[in-house]
């Protein structure tokens, strides 16, 4: 058979090929992952040329497709961006091993010894929308954490995902690490081949739009980590600093208003309304930031009247919705109603009103005094992050290593049975921690 006939393998086989990878890459040792992390990041950097080439191309077609103006700053990989994930490879690389931790060491009885260690999930199925640095923040993570991973990256970023996956495979030739381990889709067909492989992918993370990560959790029996919406809020307390107040605000909301840590409301105490908001909105109108207000902000300053759906809206776009409240508990209603426990963050010098806020807003992260574009893996020393998760349970928040690993418990006796620790005559346990 010529080359051209061959076959390309089913989405079942490369599944099959990455769980039998990750089995190997999840006993590695550390020297031998750390040593693949720094194969990568050195790759990376001798083809940076050749991937922002790529991006261009993408970024060129994207162009011609007229993709949102969301979609295409997420989409750009300048040099700046690449060497910051390069920079992330590597700090991952720094990171304490999270593979066989022992988290419990105890004795049952004399000679029966249970320890809890923690242990790679397996297999993990990432799909994002543009981000295609993001490509390289989960490998890093899966890598490090011993778990295979297949990506999918949208297609507006194919010829970045393709170029980037090349280097990576060719950079983990020369490792101990197998590179089947990091498998790359490139249809939108194979999403929900992906999503009915419960069989061989153990955690679903889907990065992107809320429509889309909803149609994930809706649509797969794989555990699905992630959020679908980033609404996040900014209260100014009535004890807040003017001039905290105008800088953290349009930076939650100027920084990088695509990333789902930008704010999309901003609350603010009606003591302060009529001294702060004036001020606040020049700041934020030379920014280039459409402000859309309720009636009593817009009796105050010229603002699109806000509609109920604003509350609701994400809009990661220069627009930024504004209510007036009369104190802390009101804020705290409104978050907590329309807010989708992403971020949220108040401005103030009071700090019982600080700890009310904070501990009374359900939000995976809940801040005082700072922006909320601090909500991400890198700033929080994670080296990385393969996504941020807003349920209740664990993990929560920019999930790094930690959320990557799980645990198994060991049992080690010898002879013992449990016959011996019931009935009448039941010998005790010793339950002693070490």
């Amino acid at each position: 058979m010529v080359a051209s006939q061959i076959a390309s393998p089913s989405l079942i086989e490369i599944a099959q090929q990455t769980r039998a990878a990750a089995a190997k890459l999840a006993v590695l040792s550390i020297e031998d992952r750390n040593s693949a992390l720094e194969a990568v990041a050195q790759a990376l950097e001798v083809a940076t040329t050749e991937l922002i080439a790529a991006n261009e191309a993408d970024l060129k077609e994207a162009a011609a497709n007229n993709l949102a103006p969301v979609l295409s700053a997420r989409l750009k990989l300048g040099e700046s961006k690449l060497q910051a994930a390069i920079a992330g490879v590597r700090d991952v690389a720094k990171l304490d091993d999270p593979v066989g931790v022992k988290q419990i060491h105890r004795e049952l009885d004399q000679g029966l010894i249970l320890k809890r260690v923690t242990c790679p999930l397996g297999v993990l199925g990432i799909i994002f929308e543009a981000r295609p640095e993001a490509l390289i923040q989960i490998t890093s993570l899966a890598i490090k954490s011993g778990n295979g991973v297949i990506l999918k990256g949208g297609i507006e970023a194919i010829n970045s995902c393709q170029a980037l996956t090349k280097v990576i495979h060719q950079a983990l030739e020369s490792t101990q690490v197998n590179p089947a381990a990091v498998q790359l889709l490139t249809t939108r067909e194979e999403i929900k081949q992906l999503l009915q492989l419960d069989h061989y992918v153990d955690l679903i993370i889907p990065r992107g739009s809320n429509s889309f990560v909803r149609y994930v959790q809706d649509n797969t029996r794989i555990p699905v980590l992630g959020h679908a919406d980033g609404i996040c809020h900014l209260y100014l307390d009535k004890a807040a600093d003017l001039a905290k107040a105008i800088k953290i605000t349009v930076d939650a909301k100027t920084h990088y208003p695509a990333a789902c840590n930008a704010i999309e409301t901003l609350l603010i105490h009606q003591d302060i309304a009529e001294e702060f908001l004036p001020q606040i909105a020049t700041a934020l109108e030379t920014a280039g930031v459409q402000l859309r207000g309720d009636e009593a902000t817009r009796k105050i300053i010229a603002a699109t009247p806000a509609q109920e759906h604003d509350w609701k809206t994400e809009y990661s776009d220069l627009i930024l919705a504004i209510k007036i409240v009369d104190s802390v508990e009101s804020a705290i209603a409104h978050i907590n109603y329309y807010g989708s426990k992403h971020t949220d963050a108040i401005v103030t010098e009071d700090h019982q009103a600080a700890d009310i806020f904070q501990n009374q807003v359900d939000a995976a992260g809940v801040y005082h005094n700072c922006s909320t574009r601090f909500a991400d893996g890198f700033r929080y020393g994670f080296g990385a992050e393969v996504g941020i998760s807003t349920q209740q349970m664990p993990p929560r928040g920019p999930v790094g290593l930690e959320g990557l690993v799980t645990y198994k418990y060991k049992v080690t006796g010898d002879g013992h049975i449990a016959a011996t620790y019931t009935g009448s005559n039941a010998q005790p346990f010793t339950h002693i921690d070490y």
